[in-house]
């Protein structure tokens, strides 16, 4: 069992969120201009490549859409409002999983077969096309300015922009923490390594991004495999020790997290079915976690690390 490390340190919890809030907005303010400058040109390209293969969007048909499905993902941002690709799935009556196959398409058309389904998104998509944007559409046969379409492409680049810096966002932070704990760990000896289990790991290694084994609730209880951020067998684990299990988080905002908190919860019960109660499994946070949201994990006996005082691994046993 694992040493207790914040969790059994309420009165530590509130300043601590407070530096841990400091220290996210400082590295966003370094990182994000220049992730969205990156995200800008990603969307003003997509946006420019969509107005040529549709002319203007006058000619937005499934046609155009089988020659170039990654339009839909611009076509999402042409509404008034601009439609979540769950909504437009559930206006159209299509899987979702088909317009995300569509807007990653990288290029490559797509089949004859799926023209009904693109038809019924082009039904819902032409009802809902914003016309104050792209006011050319309000008048048939009509062309827009070269002024107009400059400055409608700036409106509709600006909500790709959006849509597309949230997933950058998302990825660099956990790139900044796992690099963080490898950085960490690397320096005081630790290999990394690359198991297909954990029972392949030899003391002093880790590993990023590790499936576990865990086991479902319920009378058919079944295995399941639980992916864990990183995993590392202490440098004095004897033969059959569990190794650590460290799950990064980093949260731009209270009410995501407060949203989530039960996906926590959820996961450690699933591991502690199959490995007993004291599997040790740790949160590494860094951002918006609230003494509400800590509360809630330390009831479900989840203990955690900040990023911002990232030796409290050593606290660990590591």
């Amino acid at each position: 069992m694992l040493p207790p490390v914040n969790r059994n340190n309420p009165d530590r919890w509130k300043a601590d969120s407070d530096r841990s809030v400091d220290y996210y907005n400082d590295w966003f303010l370094r990182f994000a201009p220049p992730s969205f400058r990156r995200a800008r040109a990603t969307a003003a390209k997509k946006v420019s490549d969509a107005f040529k293969w549709t002319a203007d969007c006058r000619r937005l048909d499934a046609d155009s859409l089988l020659a170039h499905p990654s339009i839909l993902a611009v076509a999402r941002q042409l509404t008034c409002p601009p439609l979540a690709r769950d909504r437009l799935a559930g206006l159209a009556h299509v899987d979702s999983a088909f317009l995300k196959r569509c807007e990653e398409s990288d290029g490559r058309p797509l089949r004859a077969s799926d023209k009904t389904k693109l038809s019924a998104v082009l039904s819902v998509l032409g009802r809902m096309l914003d016309t104050d944007v792209m006011p050319w559409l309000a008048k048939a046969g009509a062309a827009p300015t070269t002024q107009q379409r400059n400055r409608s492409a700036l409106v509709v680049a600006d909500r790709v922009c959006g849509a597309l810096s949230d997933p950058i966002l998302r990825n660099a932070q956990e790139t900044r923490q796992l690099d963080a704990i490898s950085g960490w760990l690397g320096a005081r000896g630790y290999r990394r390594a690359s198991p297909s289990t954990h029972g392949e790991m030899a003391p002093g290694e880790f590993a990023i991004r590790l499936n576990m084994t865990g086991r479902s609730s319920g009378d058919d209880a079944r295995r399941v495999n639980i992916p864990v951020d990183v995993v590392v067998l202490p440098a004095n684990a004897r033969k059959g020790d569990l190794p650590i299990l460290i799950e990064a988080k980093s949260a731009g905002d209270f009410t995501n997290v407060n949203k989530r908190r039960k996906e926590e919860a959820q996961k450690i019960e699933q591991l502690r079915r199959q490995y007993g109660v004291d599997v040790p499994f740790v949160l590494f946070l860094c951002g918006y976690f609230d003494p509400g949201y800590l509360g809630y994990e330390a009831a479900e006996r989840i203990d955690w690390v900040w990023e911002h005082r990232i030796d409290d691994l050593e606290k660990l046993g590591l």
